[in-house]
């Protein structure tokens, strides 16, 4: 019983370092076959103080692509945010995704 609970153990500690080596989802890169849509037309709200507003971009889900709405992001000191975008590689599209970079490092 003492091999058998200890065994568990082992097998549940070596499965959680395995989780923590996994590349984390929004860092896979994204590249599909078709053009994403022209970009929607947002409101954007009035400005809120220690915010800035991101707006709207499409993303891919499955195999479609999908309007994610704009939204409000605390302000980072000494940082800028870069918004999402679509760049075209060869004949497919790549999605780079919206990230916040130093002010002295932009891309």
């Amino acid at each position: 019983m003492k091999f058998r609970k200890s065994l568990l153990v082992a097998l549940c500690a070596a499965s959680t370092m395995g989780a923590v080596a996994l590349p984390l989802p929004g860092v896979a890169a994204v590249y599909v076959d078709v053009a994403p849509p022209a970009p929607r037309v947002e409101v954007v709200p009035a400005p809120r103080h220690g915010y800035i507003w991101v707006p709207g971009y499409w993303d891919v889900h499955g195999h479609r692509h999908a309007w994610t709405r704009g939204h409000w992001e605390h302000e980072r000191r000494g940082y800028t945010y870069v918004e999402p975008r679509w760049e075209q590689r060869e004949n497919r599209w790549y999605l780079e995704r919206g990230r916040w970079a130093r002010a002295d490092r932009q891309r």
